[in-house]
């Protein structure tokens, strides 16, 4: 099966273009990368995976951010701001609390728009250079709306965009009007917008750049070498376990599929591949029903629900990758209520880590993982925190203190303060 955590290094087949191709993770169909536009498989419509035959060692990096892993990306270089090369935060008194032995926060809110996406959209939008396209298009619940925009505009092309209408933080709209990008709001939720989205891409008029598209996960695996060599470096030791926001499973399936290159290339034992844990809002969560009830492929969901709107998806794409990465990697998936997120939300950013509600999903999950005892005291954990708390204000303002007001008069302020 092409989804083994040891599946074999392949030999490049005859339409590879210097060692790179594509293939269907469903019937194994391969294809030339470069010469038409494809999502998925011409025969059977499955996911496709960009493949290499030369997976790189730690020996093959070099420099700073995305681009140093350009030996394991199907290009030197991309249109990049840049990107990557984000903090791995200590929480000495959240790890205390939640009680495991290692607790560090790998921060992607870090990135030129304030969320992981942009690792993604570096290495899309110079395929679709290579490409020959001139119109790129997604369907947002606003992180992609932000990274598209801002790296369309880099690369000098049309921008488009399509959210669900009322269902999107102002400041991620912000980041895309203010790029340039034609926003489209539409009737409906995320899923409503990426099937129009997909219908658009069909009918050649913009180039998707979803996590559909198989090089946008590309540059999104590029977290998961980041999480090893910064864990590595800093803790001597690989973390036992990834713990991630999922919307629709991109970086899931990015991080699997990161750690499968690094076993094929032998950088990487078995034995070291984190346990990839994902984490669901409760209002939105077909991947943890799918994971729970043991099924192969995910139910989806017509209505969902959360303030975590950058996981309000009830279908994810890359669920077919995503599954085999929780499994076969010892991993879970759990939901967790807003409640307990807004709480993780809080934690964090009483460590000084400021992100929105989604991404503290993950330490909303850990906690209820190890309260359940399905995590062990003795794990070195990393857990994954997708966006910046400014891509939300409106919920980082609900979340915090109300501001007090006080009097024009120092000895006020005092007398104020003396009062609690």
């Amino acid at each position: 099966m092409s989804l083994e955590l040891a599946a074999p290094r392949q030999s490049a087949p005859s339409v590879a273009d210097d060692g790179v191709w594509l293939e269907c993770i469903a019937c194994s169909e391969q294809f030339a990368p470069f010469d038409d536009i494809r999502y998925t498989c011409d025969d059977c419509d499955g996911l496709l995976e960009v493949r290499y035959a030369d997976p790189p060692t730690w020996d093959d990096f070099e420099g700073r951010g995305v681009w140093r892993y350009s030996a394991a990306l199907p290009f030197a270089e991309g249109v990049t701001l840049p990107e990557g090369d984000t903090p791995l935060h200590d929480v000495p008194r959240l790890e205390e609390d939640i009680g495991v032995d290692r607790l560090r926060i790998k921060h992607e809110g870090m990135n030129p728009t304030g969320s992981f996406k942009d690792r993604g959209m570096t290495v899309g939008v110079r395929v679709a250079k290579e490409l020959g396209v001139d119109r790129l298009a997604c369907a947002s619940t606003g992180n992609t709306s932000a990274a598209l925009a801002a790296y369309g505009a880099r690369g000098g092309m049309e921008t488009l965009v399509l959210l669900p209408a009322g269902k999107v933080a102002a400041g991620k709209i912000a980041q895309a009007s203010l790029h340039d990008a034609r926003i489209l709001e539409v009737d409906g939720n995320f899923d409503s917008c990426l099937d129009i989205v997909q219908d658009l891409a069909a009918r050649g008029e913009a180039y998707l750049l979803n996590s559909l598209n198989p090089f946008r996960l590309e540059g999104q695996k590029t977290i998961g070498l980041e999480i090893m060599e910064q864990f590595r470096d800093e803790e001597g030791d690989y973390p036992d376990r990834i713990v991630l926001p999922v919307g629709n499973a991109g970086n899931t399936s990015a991080l699997y599929k990161c750690f499968r290159e690094l076993v094929q290339s032998g950088a990487l034992a078995e034995s070291d591949v984190p346990k990839l844990t994902g984490v669901q809002a409760e209002g939105a969560a077909p991947m943890v029903e799918a994971v729970e009830a043991g099924n192969d492929e995910v139910r989806r969901w017509e209505s969902v629900e959360t303030r975590a709107t950058a996981i309000r998806i009830g279908n994810p794409v890359n669920a077919p990758k995503a599954l085999p990465g929780i499994r076969n990697t010892g991993g879970t998936a759990v939901a967790v209520s807003d409640e307990r997120i807004t709480d993780a939300q809080r934690a964090l950013a009483g460590e000084g880590v400021g992100v929105e509600p989604a991404s503290a999903a993950s330490v909303a999950g850990l906690r209820k993982l190890r309260e359940q005892g399905r995590i062990a005291a003795d794990e070195q954990v990393v857990c994954l925190t997708t966006g910046h708390l400014l891509k939300d204000p409106d919920a980082a303002f609900e979340a915090g203190d109300d501001p007090e007001p006080v009097p024009n008069d120092t000895d006020a302020v005092l007398a104020h303060l003396a009062d609690d």
